[in-house]
């Protein structure tokens, strides 16, 4: 780890400390009744810039909207990423950005808290129980109803699924507002949803009908990951090869990242873009997507793309895709046999998918 990154984790570990006990009730009086259509205006709070991350906040906002239908909520986030990705969430009003170097942009920093503070907002949610910018931005509100992301208490029902961090912010939540007197919602988590319309999709299919043979189905690969997430070019060389033998009547495709590398050397006809959308727009028209823990694996399940998501040293259970025949492997204790039978079952039943269309 660099100097700077040492810097920055001990900065996050101090910065955790301190604000960890924000918004812990003192007691039961804090707890009050809430009449929903007194919510109106809500800000949600995950001062982070990472696609994959933004994307996971998805369900959340879904939530919200659901039980307030007639609120609009403002996204308090980092980067340029959020108002591309929730440009067809009519409830998403606004994205409220931290700068990426508070330090080099002191004045717009301080904007962005007193900006914050001089909303009228009912509600305020933090996403991440941990991020020390997202408690203090909800205790700096001045919403009525504050919501710091814990679990206060025990959770009254056992959910296999709660480890999932697109997942249990909203049971958490869910948690929160039966405190307020609110029935507690039943249903299933929404899936994670980059709310593609029609003609995306479409512009997206003659995109991927110029790279491929569009009589075939589609088998949709991203080779690369940050980190120690990025299988090795021995790995991805080696599976790439039995995959071309395993599917030889399908389209093999390689999605690129940013950076423009393959793990398989460019083998494979590629797809390179820097817009999000139109990436999703691609993803939505494959039979499959494989590729291990990215944001591009979370954009894959957004747009409801049949996703294998290959894991290595991430938790599964926190960040594995869900929905639409979706599954992750853990490729230490699964061997390439067990791979293809999984791959075999997702594509003989086929894409399991409705969109959802922008209004």
């Amino acid at each position: 780890m660099s100097v700077l990154g040492k810097i920055n984790y001990f900065r996050r570990g101090v910065m955790r400390n301190l604000t960890k006990n924000i918004g812990k009730p003192k007691s039961e009086r804090d707890i009050v009744l809430v009449d929903k259509t007194e919510i109106k205006r809500v800000l949600i709070c995950r001062p982070n810039g990472r696609l994959g991350n933004l994307l996971l906040i998805s369900p959340l906002i879904q939530e919200v909207e659901t039980m307030f239908p007639n609120c609009k909520i403002d996204l308090f986030v980092k980067g340029s990423l959020a108002p591309i990705i929730y440009e067809n969430y009519e409830v998403v009003n606004k994205t409220i950005h931290l700068p990426k170097k508070p330090f080099k942009d002191l004045l717009e920093y301080i904007k962005v808290w007193v900006s914050i503070k001089q909303e009228p907002y009912d509600m305020a949610i933090n996403v991440d129980q941990n991020s020390s910018s997202g408690r203090l931005a909800v205790k700096f509100s001045n919403a009525k109803y504050k919501f710091y992301g814990d679990l206060d208490g025990e959770f009254s029902e056992s959910k296999d699924d709660y480890d999932h961090i697109a997942k249990y912010p909203v049971y958490n939540f869910r948690n929160y507002l039966s405190k307020l007197g609110l029935a507690k919602s039943n249903k299933i988590i929404p899936p994670l949803d980059l709310k593609l319309t029609t003609a995306e999709l479409d512009n997206g299919k003659k995109i991927l009908d110029l790279i491929i043979d569009p009589s075939k189905r589609t088998i949709c690969l991203f080779t690369y990951a940050t980190g120690t997430k990025c299988f090795s070019e021995d790995w991805w060389e080696n599976f790439y090869s039995k995959l071309l033998i395993e599917y030889k009547n399908y389209n093999i495709i390689e999605i690129l990242p940013i950076e423009n590398v393959s793990q398989i050397g460019f083998k494979a006809p590629t797809y390179y873009s820097k817009d999000i959308r139109e990436m999703g727009s691609v993803l939505a028209n494959v039979d499959l997507f494989i590729g291990a823990d990215s944001g591009i694996m979370h954009l894959a399940s957004s747009v409801q793309a049949p996703t294998v998501g290959l894991f290595s040293v991430s938790d599964i259970k926190k960040y594995e895709p869900y929905d639409s025949g979706s599954i992750g492997i853990d490729t230490a204790n699964c061997s390439q046999t067990e791979y293809f039978k999984i791959i075999n079952s997702i594509l003989a039943n086929g894409k399991l998918k409705t969109y959802s269309k922008a209004v």
